[in-house]
């Protein structure tokens, strides 16, 4: 008994030095509308689909850690402060609210939408802009929501990405705690049909023509899940969807083997980021019995590197990169920008 007290207790210590991507933040949400603005920030709306309840508590949560019957809908735009006051791929937490713009990362508006409010606005967004494509994004363990919103904010941004975001964002308790990383997980097995139908939902709307994911950490078992599922149901993955981005997956490598085969041929295009020294995923692995993650293998060694080539992905290896190992494609998003640049070429 001892022992296992033991064990708890310093997976629980790993789990607040290793996955702390989230320090920094207030203990309360942020999504309570500034109505100061300043000179040089920009301005990213992100589009958002939720199985979350309902935050009762506090307003600039909006949605909270619990599991929710229904998918919820909202959209919040997000200040981001000049870039000369800032480092690429961080974010500005405000000490206090409110943030101050010319420094922090503050939100411009929140609002709830249904369903169609959201169908609408994405149409209304590619007609305005002229963009058909789609960019969703699916967070990993201890994520709340406003943590969710804004680091997609911030991807969207430093990235320069051109499709019209959408963030898919599960019931993370956003907590660093062991029992919260169990809980996380059943709420990503949870929220796996809720992603397949956002996914339709995006593939239906006549002004999208492409739909792109970028999955962070457990965020890629909710993805692969429901690409298997949409696969088992329909007998193939719609050809809307077309680049599939794993970032750090907490997966069991032997899971997603059966997961991509599953899928079979016709499925988008996949593209796997590791980083070899990823000490989360490494007590991760230990958590779920020693198998490997897919976010922490060597990739030109055997079996990996025969398996991943025979099924066209495409691999990254950033261990070499600054920054912390298990968000590193974020934080030195302007290097890994350059690698995937430089292969394409």
């Amino acid at each position: 008994m001892f022992r296992v007290k033991c064990l708890v207790m310093a997976a629980s210590v790993g789990l607040a030095v290793l996955l702390g991507a989230c320090a920094g933040r207030l203990p309360q949400g942020m999504l309570v509308p500034v109505a100061q603005s300043a000179e040089g920030t920009s301005r990213v709306q992100v589009l958002a689909a939720t199985t979350r309840r309902r935050s009762a508590a506090d307003p600039g949560e909006m949605f909270n850690g619990e599991r929710a019957e229904e998918t919820s809908y909202a959209a919040v735009t997000v200040s981001i402060p000049p870039d000369s006051a800032r480092k690429t791929g961080e974010i500005q937490w405000p000490e206090s609210l409110p943030g101050d713009p010319r420094r922090d990362f503050v939100t411009v508006s929140a609002n709830y939408l249904d369903k169609q409010g959201l169908v609408s606005a994405v149409s209304a967004t590619a007609k305005q802009t002229g963009r058909s494509k789609v960019l969703v994004f699916v967070h990993g363990f201890n994520n709340r929501f406003d943590d969710a919103v804004y680091r997609f904010a911030q991807i969207v941004h430093d990235a320069k990405a051109p499709g019209i975001p959408v963030l898919f964002t599960w019931p993370s308790r956003g907590e660093l705690k062991l029992r919260a990383y169990t809980y996380d997980r059943e709420s990503a097995n949870y929220s796996r049909d809720a992603f397949e139908q956002l996914l339709a939902t995006l593939a239906a709307n006549p002004n999208v023509k492409e739909i792109n994911i970028v999955a962070h950490s457990m965020g890629n078992w909710v993805t692969l899940e429901a690409l298997r599922g949409m696969s088992i149901r329909g007998g193939k993955i719609g050809g809307k969807i077309k680049n599939v981005m794993l970032v750090a997956p907490d997966v069991d490598v032997d899971v997603f083997r059966t997961q991509i085969q599953r899928m079979g041929t016709a499925r988008p295009r996949f593209a796997l980021f590791v980083s070899q020294d990823d000490k989360a995923l490494g007590l991760s692995q230990e958590i779920w019995g020693g198998v490997p993650r897919l976010g922490e293998i060597n990739p030109a060694q055997e079996p990996y590197q025969s398996e991943l080539k025979k099924e066209n992905i495409e691999v990254f290896d950033l261990t070499k990169l600054k920054g912390n190992a298990h968000d590193r494609a974020f934080e030195d998003i302007t290097d890994v920008l350059v690698m995937i640049k430089d292969r394409s070429e």
